[in-house]
């Protein structure tokens, strides 16, 4: 499934907010992302909320005073309860219909002229005041590997001869992770302690990870699931998408090397992971689809990871990018330094072949799980996705404007991820931020 689009997706809109109409903002009005949200500081149930601007409106405060009366498919107890939910997990279960209604109706009402503009204003919260919440209840996670440029240079760190194993042009590789320690932006967690091997020792060490890391990523959370058994076609698989976010997927690379054969990431990437707040719709991504292709000289997809839309439009030109901020810099007030600046078109495997694959062997997916992209790095040096790559696995330091260097993350560093999609003749669409800061090992 294709969205088309339509009117709300037109770069002439301007909304009644008045930060929206901002050519630099990453919430226009064509974008309309969702997020769990609450007053700063207050014990107060956290809400779904609307970036609009550097606004958010009360989706259930609206729904109050009648803003979505007249559409058929936000009425009833269930849009209703899914509305005034705790999470986005009810709205994530209502299915494409409903959330393409809900968009059209948002952007109506939200739009310069709305008859509801004064009603909706005592709806508002500056993003600036709210804290946030994760915007679902992830029930399970599964972390992919999509980028043939980054599995290729990782690759080549500890299998020069033969970087790429043979099944990564055949199948989206993935494993299953762990849901109950992924936070959203703001998230600090403390560097993890396990078992590693260093190169000078015969026998494992216990202690401090020495070589932390980030992944930049996307995630995907499903929306509508499908029973036990059944599986979801490439032609239904973005109807089960709700949307998209930013995703750091932090790693203990030298806890990794220890554990990983021969099962897999385990110790090494459980301790955290952390999503930006706003959920972008794949409508609001709409205008910024390209056709996906892969190299004649690969193997083709097989047929059930194959489709003429796959072919037409299936892949996301998302810049991404990755900025480091050192305690020093924050103590100096100083800005956070890019890192990499990457792109999500350069994924090798789709979202829609993500979600197919996963579902191919009868696993059911649920509302609010999460897939993570894998690390998003793309084939020039700069648009690595990993201080791995960075430094090509710590052989090289990064020298950094203020006179200091990295090879791999050191406790009070925070990495800082952005999205956003922007090309003339259509209005930008943003991700907002996530936000990770690292702090020393327990005692």
């Amino acid at each position: 499934m294709t969205v088309q689009l339509n009117e709300t997706h037109d770069i002439n809109l301007r909304s009644w907010v008045a930060s929206a109409n901002n050519a630099e903002t990453d919430f226009p009005i064509q974008n309309l992302p969702y997020g769990m949200f609450r007053r700063q500081g207050s014990n107060q149930t956290f809400r779904i909320g609307v970036a609009i601007g550097d606004q958010i409106l009360d989706l259930a405060a609206a729904h109050a005073v009648h803003a979505f009366a007249g559409y058929t498919e936000l009425q009833g107890g269930h849009f209703t309860a899914a509305v005034n939910g705790q999470n986005l997990n009810g709205m994530m279960g209502l299915g494409a219909p409903v959330w393409s209604a809900l968009r059209l109706a948002l952007s109506r009402v939200l739009r310069e002229g709305s008859s509801q503009q004064g009603t909706l204003q005592a709806c508002l919260l500056a993003q600036s005041a709210a804290e946030f919440a994760l915007p679902a209840q992830i029930g399970d996670y599964t972390d992919f590997y999509t980028s043939v440029h980054h599995a290729t240079a990782v690759g080549k760190l500890f299998r020069p001869d033969n970087p790429l194993l043979p099944n990564y042009k055949w199948i989206p590789i993935g494993y299953h992770g762990r849901a109950s320690s992924i936070g959203v932006s703001g998230q600090q967690f403390r560097r993890p302690i396990a078992q590693t091997k260093p190169p000078t020792s015969e026998t494992p060490v216990f202690g401090p990870a020495k070589r932390m890391d980030y992944e930049l990523e996307v995630g995907i959370f499903i929306g509508q699931g499908n029973a036990l058994g059944d599986v979801i076609n490439m032609e239904r698989a973005e109807s089960h998408v709700f949307g998209l976010c930013l995703l750091n997927d932090w790693s203990a690379r030298d806890v990794q090397a220890w554990e990983y054969q021969p099962l897999g990431p385990f110790l090494a990437k459980n301790f955290a992971s952390t999503i930006s707040p706003w959920v972008v719709t794949l409508e609001a991504l709409a205008p910024y689809r390209l056709g996906w292709t892969r190299d004649a000289a690969d193997p083709q997809p097989l047929p059930y990871l194959d489709s003429a839309d796959l072919r037409d439009s299936a892949a996301f030109d998302i810049e991404l990018e990755v900025l480091l901020q050192t305690e020093k810099m924050r103590t100096d007030g100083t800005p956070p330094q890019r890192l990499s600046l990457s792109n999500f078109r350069h994924s090798y495997w789709t979202v829609s072949q993500l979600v197919t694959h996963h579902t191919v062997n009868g696993c059911n997916l649920n509302p609010g799980d999460l897939l993570g992209s894998g690390t998003q790095s793309g084939p020039a040096p700069e648009e690595a996705g990993s201080l791995l790559e960075l430094t090509e696995g710590g052989k090289k330091s990064i020298a950094l404007s203020n006179g200091e260097q990295r090879v791999f993350m050191e406790d009070g560093d925070a990495i800082i991820m952005r999205g956003w999609a922007q090309k003339e003749g259509v209005a930008r669409v943003g991700f907002g931020e996530v936000v990770g800061t690292l702090l020393p090992a327990r005692s």
